[in-house]
């Protein structure tokens, strides 16, 4: 494992937002959601994710991810992913989002 010093950890802009949209991807090459976070004063981003195997639209709604900010915007198909929500794979390499155990606000930044 590459080892990153303290300044470089500081580069990356992981944030909490708070998922408000989420609609169905059938054009994506693997099943995902088109999803839309508020990231309270950086506004509403967008996102592709492959999280279907484990999540339904409706229990999305309303949960708090994090999300890293500051990648380029990724062109997936027709839809413009202007962040990267965060999760780690179970046994079988499905995604579990990575969340906060207590709502924080909208946008602040992990330390």
């Amino acid at each position: 494992m590459e080892q990153i010093n303290w300044k470089d950890f500081e580069k990356i802009e992981l944030r909490v937002g708070e998922i408000t949209k989420v609609e169905t991807f059938p054009e994506a090459r693997n099943p995902a959601y088109k999803i839309w976070v508020n990231l309270g004063e950086l506004g509403i981003k967008k996102s592709s994710a492959q999280i279907t195997h484990h999540y339904e639209i409706g229990e999305l709604i309303g949960k708090q991810v994090i999300c890293v900010c500051n990648f380029p915007v990724k062109q997936i198909g027709s839809f413009l992913s202007e962040i990267l929500i965060t999760g780690f794979p179970d046994t079988n390499n499905n995604v579990i989002l990575a969340t906060s155990d207590k709502n924080v606000p909208n946008g602040v930044k992990l330390f």
